[in-house]
C-alpha cells in the first residue's frame, strides 16, 4: 500500500502535477466539455427529482441493510452462486486467492473494479503466483505502467496517446503509431489471447439486486461480458453498499450514473449476471460463480448518522469532474485510491486517518461536488467533519490553536485588527496594498498583492453615517463579517447609501464578530460554535426583517452551517432558526426584496463582467440576480467563461496551498481579461482580495469592486 505522506511532501507532489502541462490541459478540456455534455444529457430529465429518488432509495435500503443482505444471499445461492463475506480488504483478498487456488486456476482476467483497487487485490494475487491481466483498456494501460487509476471512471485520463504509443511499443517490441484506432487494435490483439487463456474472471459490480440475487455491471467496453462468461470461474467483488432492492431501483441508478459520469444518455453495456450459467464452459465442466461481499469500514459508516449518506454514492466520479483542485493536480494527488471529493471521505474509512489527513485539507470548499452529486451527498460537510475528527484526535496544529484563541474573544480579535493598522505602516503603501509581504508569509504567497487594514473600520464610522429613515419599508440588520468591517468598510458604506435611498432602516450590532467560517475550515468546530453564539447574542434583541450580509461566504455559513453546528442542541432550535431564516445576501436583497428598477440608476454602459463566488451560486443557489442587477443599473454585462468556477481564495486555503490557489486565480483572471471588460464585480470580499490582488500583480487596468459599490456609484441621488 502507498505510504502516508507529510504535508510538505504532499504539497511538493501537487507542485509536480501543476508543472505537468499536458495533465492540466487534458483535465481543463475535459472539465469544460463535461459540463456542456452533462447539461445536454439531462436536458429532458428532471435531474433534481432523479437524484432525490436515488438518494431516498439508497437511504431506505440502508435502514434494512441486513434484510437485503440476507435476501440477496438467499436468492444468489438458490441460483448456484457461492456467497462470501469479508470483514476487511485482507480477508477479501484471501478469499479470492483461496477460490483460485482450489479451482486450480493460474491465469486470471479482470475487468475494472474500484473495490478491487480498494483492497489492492491484484498485488495480493500476484504475490500468490497468479498471472492477472486487466482487460479494461484504461486499466490495462495503467497496469502496464504500474500506476493506480487517476479517475474512477476514466482511469488513464492523465495520459496522452503519445504516452500510450510509447508504452505499447515497449509491449510489442516494435514502434507503434499514435493514432487512437491503431492503438486500440494493438490492445485488442494483445487481449484476445488473454481472454482465450483466462481460467478465472474477476469483476466488480455496480449493483447487487436483492430480489433476484443478480449483479449488474455498467461498462463502455464489452470486456466485462467476456470476463464473466469465458473463464470457468467468475468472482465478483462488491461492497455491501451496492445492494438495491429491485431491478427497477438499479435501472434508476443507471439512468443517473451514465449521465453524471461521462455525460452519456446510456452506456454501451449493462451486463446482468444471475446464477452459475454454463456460458463459455466446456462440456462436463461446472461453472463456478462467487460473490464476495465486502465490509471494510462500511458498517462503521452505516452506524454513523452523518456519514451513512455516503452509501448513496453511485461511483460516477462526477465530484472529480467539477472539482477545481482535481482539475489542477489529477487523481493521483487528489485521492489515495478513490479520488475526488468522495475519495477524501472513503480514504478515511477504508484506508485510515494517516492517508486522509492531508487530502481533506486540500478541499477548497467550493461546493461544486455537492452541487453535482448523483446521490445528493453533502460532500463538503463530510470532508470538513473528517478534518475536525482528525484534529480532535491528534490535537490542533499551532495556527488553528492561535486562531481559535483569538476568534473566541471578539474584543481581542478586533483589538488585534486595530493594532495591525499601525503595525502595517512600514510595509504598506499609499495605494492601499502591502508593499512587501510580512515575514509570516513565504515567497510562494507572492502571487497577489495583499490589502492593508483600513484606516477606520466600518464599526467606527457607523454612528456617523447611520441614516434616520422615516416610515421604513424594511428594517435590516447589517452583518459585516471581519473583512468588510476592517479591510473594505467602503463596501458597507455603499450599502448604507443604497439602502437609505430605498427607505430601509438599518441597525449594526457592535457585538457581532466574524461568521466563524475560517476556524471551521481549519477544523476547529468548537470555536466555530462559540463564534456563532456571539453572533446570535448580538442580534437577539434586534427587531429586523432581514439580516443582510455583503459576503456570500458569510451568508452561506450563517444560513446553512449554523443550524448544523447546533443540531445536537434542541433548546437553541428556535433561536437558530429565527436567526438563519432572516439571513440574505446582498444581490438577493436588492434584486428580490427592494426590486430596484432602471429608473433608480444613471447607467453609463460600462463594460462589466462578474465572478460568481462559490458560496453565492452553489451555497445559496443565486445565479441570475447579479447579472440582472448589472443590466438594471445600465451597465454592459459580458459573461466571462466559467464565471461560476472558484477563483482559488477559499479563505485559509489560499494560505495553506498557495501554489494551487495561484493557478486557480491565474485561470480566472485569464477568463476575465478575455471579456474585454473594464470592471469586474463580485459579491464576496475574500474573492475581491484574491482577484484585486492578482490583477494588481499583473498591472492590469481591470478594476475590481463589490456589486454594491457599482450599484451605489450609479444610483440616482435622492434629496433627504
Amino acid at each position: 500500500m502507498p505510504e502516508a505522506k507529510s504535508l510538505k511532501t504532499y504539497r511538493k507532489e501537487c507542485q509536480e502535477s501543476l508543472d505537468n502541462e499536458y495533465l492540466r490541459s487534458a483535465l481543463d478540456k475535459f472539465a469544460v466539455a463535461y459540463r456542456v455534455g452533462r447539461d445536454n444529457a439531462f436536458s429532458e430529465i428532471d435531474v433534481e427529482q432523479l437524484v432525490s429518488d436515488v438518494a431516498d432509495m439508497k437511504d431506505e435500503t440502508l435502514k434494512s441493510l441486513d434484510h437485503y443482505l440476507e435476501q440477496f444471499t438467499r436468492q444468489a445461492e438458490a441460483a448456484g452462486v457461492v456467497v462470501h463475506y469479508a470483514k476487511d480488504a485482507d480477508e477479501a483478498n484471501s478469499i479470492i486467492n483461496e477460490i483460485g487456488l482450489k479451482a486450480g486456476c493460474r491465469k486470471v482476467i479482470k475487468t475494472k473494479s474500484m473495490t478491487a483497487e480498494e483492497t489492492h487485490l491484484v498485488p495480493a494475487m500476484v504475490a500468490e503466483g497468479f498471472e492477472v491481466t486487466e482487460t479494461d483498456l484504461g486499466e490495462w494501460i495503467i497496469q502496464l505502467r504500474d500506476e493506480p487509476p487517476s479517475h474512477m471512471v476514466m482511469p488513464a485520463i492523465h495520459l496522452s496517446r503519445y504516452h500510450v504509443r510509447d508504452l505499447f511499443s515497449e509491449v510489442t517490441g516494435k514502434e507503434e503509431d499514435e493514432q487512437i484506432e491503431k492503438l486500440v487494435k494493438v490492445a485488442r490483439n494483445q487481449m484476445r489471447r488473454k481472454f482465450a487463456e483466462g481460467e478465472m474472471g474477476i469483476t466488480g459490480a455496480n449493483f447487487g439486486v436483492a430480489e433476484t440475487g443478480s449483479i449488474g455491471i455498467v461498462t463502455n467496453e464489452g470486456n466485462a461480458r467476456l470476463v464473466t462468461t469465458l473463464p470457468r470461474v467468475h468472482v465478483a467483488l462488491l461492497g455491501i453498499d451496492k445492494l438495491v432492492p429491485t431491478i427497477g431501483d438499479a435501472l434508476s441508478q443507471v439512468k443517473v450514473l451514465t449521465r453524471n459520469a461521462t455525460a452519456q444518455a446510456i452506456t454501451s453495456y449493462v451486463t446482468w449476471v444471475t446464477g452459475a450459467n454454463q456460458c463459455g464452459v466446456s462440456a462436463g465442466q461446472r461453472k463456478e460463480v462467487h460473490y464476495v461481499l465486502l465490509d471494510n469500514g462500511r458498517r462503521e459508516m452505516v452506524a454513523d448518522p452523518l456519514f451513512s449518506q455516503v452509501f448513496r454514492c453511485v461511483r460516477c466520479g462526477a465530484c472529480a469532474n467539477v472539482c477545481p483542485v482535481y482539475r489542477l493536480v489529477g487523481g493521483h494527488k487528489m485521492g489515495h485510491v478513490y479520488i475526488g471529493a468522495i475519495g477524501l471521505i472513503l480514504t478515511y474509512f477504508f484506508h485510515g486517518e494517516e492517508n486522509a489527513k492531508h487530502l481533506v485539507q486540500n478541499c477548497i470548499n467550493c461546493e461544486a461536488c455537492k452541487d453535482i452529486c448523483a446521490g445528493g451527498i453533502d460532500l463538503p460537510r463530510l470532508i470538513k467533519e473528517i478534518h475536525v475528527r482528525i484534529q480532535e484526535k491528534d490535537g490542533q496544529p499551532l495556527p488553528s490553536l492561535l486562531l481559535g484563541k483569538i476568534m473566541r474573544n471578539r474584543k481581542l480579535f478586533h483589538t488585534l485588527l486595530r493594532t495591525a493598522k499601525w503595525a502595517q505602516k512600514p510595509v504598506s503603501g499609499d495605494d492601499g496594498y502591502m508593499r512587501h509581504l510580512p515575514m509570516m508569509f513565504f515567497k510562494e504567497h507572492d502571487f497577489k498583492a495583499l490589502p492593508a487594514i483600513a484606516e477606520k473600520p466600518f464599526r467606527d464610522v457607523w454612528l456617523e453615517i447611520k441614516p434616520r429613515v422615516e416610515n421604513p419599508k424594511y428594517r435590516v440588520g447589517l452583518f459585516s463579517g471581519c473583512v468588510q468591517d476592517f479591510v473594505y468598510p467602503e463596501q458597507m458604506i455603499a450599502a448604507v447609501d443604497l439602502f437609505r435611498d430605498h427607505d430601509v432602516a438599518m441597525v449594526f450590532p457592535m457585538e457581532q464578530s466574524c461568521c466563524g467560517l475560517p476556524v471551521q475550515m481549519m477544523g476547529d468546530k468548537k470555536v466555530s460554535k462559540e463564534v456563532a453564539l456571539q453572533n446570535f447574542k448580538a442580534f437577539a434583541d434586534e427587531q429586523v426583517d432581514y439580516i443582510v450580509t455583503l459576503c456570500a461566504s458569510c451568508a452561506s455559513h450563517l444560513k446553512h452551517n449554523y443550524p448544523v453546528l447546533f443540531e445536537d442542541n434542541p433548546k437553541l432550535a428556535d433561536q437558530v432558526g429565527a436567526f438563519c431564516d432572516k439571513v440574505i445576501d446582498l444581490s438577493s436583497f436588492v434584486h428580490d426584496v427592494l426590486k430596484v428598477t432602471p429608473e433608480d440608476f444613471d447607467g453609463d454602459g460600462k463594460k462589466v463582467t462578474f465572478h460568481a463566488p462559490c458560496h453565492l451560486c452553489r451555497g445559496l443557489g443565486v445565479h441570475d440576480a447579479p447579472a440582472n442587477l448589472m443590466h438594471t443599473a445600465g451597465m454592459d454585462y459580458i459573461e466571462a467563461a466559467e464565471s461560476e468556477v472558484c477563483c482559488g481564495f477559499g479563505g485559509t486555503y489560499s494560505a495553506k496551498f498557495p501554489e494551487l490557489s495561484a493557478q486557480l486565480l491565474d485561470n480566472k483572471l485569464n477568463n476575465v481579461e478575455e471579456t474585454g471588460a473594464d470592471l469586474l464585480l463580485t459579491d464576496c470580499p475574500g474573492c475581491i482580495m484574491q482577484l484585486r490582488g492578482g490583477l494588481k500583480k499583473r498591472d492590469s487596468k481591470v478594476d475590481v469592486k463589490h456589486t454594491i459599490e457599482a450599484l451605489a456609484d450609479r444610483r440616482k441621488k435622492k434629496n433627504r
